[in-house]
């Protein structure tokens, strides 16, 4: 057999390993990749702490009895900086409509790649007014499995996770998720 079919079937065949083991991945550990409310339905939000701008602790349970949105970002992740616009205004006209819906914008601080000061600067930067909660001790990210941001949690009002994303959502996707909280 010359060379190039050597090349050519073993590309093949990582290709179709490559694909068995995404799809026996996804059948073992349904909700860890994907999106939708199928993979989350019933499950309740498990609780976290971050820490506002003042270094006080902040809990989910905090939030008991509203709907929020949790979304986990970094000033480093350019899909995190791409969607922070459409959160922005989903945050203004939640407010300036007395809706009830909690923003949580919890910044992903490592203490190196990014730090508080880093999402700070960035936030100042960009004229974003939304809550920013800061995991400081990657509690968040550690309860909620993070392994890849930016990541987006619906939770309704009595706990639930009604929907999550991973990755970059754009303004419609995040009204659909609103509108299943609200």
């Amino acid at each position: 057999m010359n060379r190039n079919r050597k090349l050519i079937l073993l590309a093949a065949l990582l290709v179709v390993v490559i694909a068995g083991a995404t799809i026996a991945y996804n059948q073992l550990a349904p909700g860890a990749s994907g999106n939708g409310a199928q993979d989350a339905e019933q499950l309740a939000a498990p609780d976290f702490t971050v820490y506002d701008a003042d270094g006080h602790a902040v809990h989910l349970s905090d939030f008991a009895g509203d709907p929020v949105v949790i979304n986990f970002w970094a000033s480093w992740c350019p899909p995190c900086k791409a969607e922070l616009p459409d959160f922005e205004a989903a945050y203004q006209a939640n407010e300036k409509d007395g809706e009830a819906v909690r923003f949580l914008m919890v910044a992903l601080t490592d203490g190196s790649r990014e730090t508080q000061q880093t999402a700070d600067a960035f936030l100042a930067d960009n004229g974003y007014t939304f809550p920013v909660y800061y995991d400081l001790d990657y509690d968040a990210a550690y309860v909620y499995g993070i392994r890849s941001i930016p990541m987006t949690v619906f939770v309704d009002a009595d706990g639930y996770v009604a929907d999550y994303h991973i990755g970059q959502i754009d303004a419609g996707t995040l009204q659909e998720g609103l509108d299943k909280i609200r």
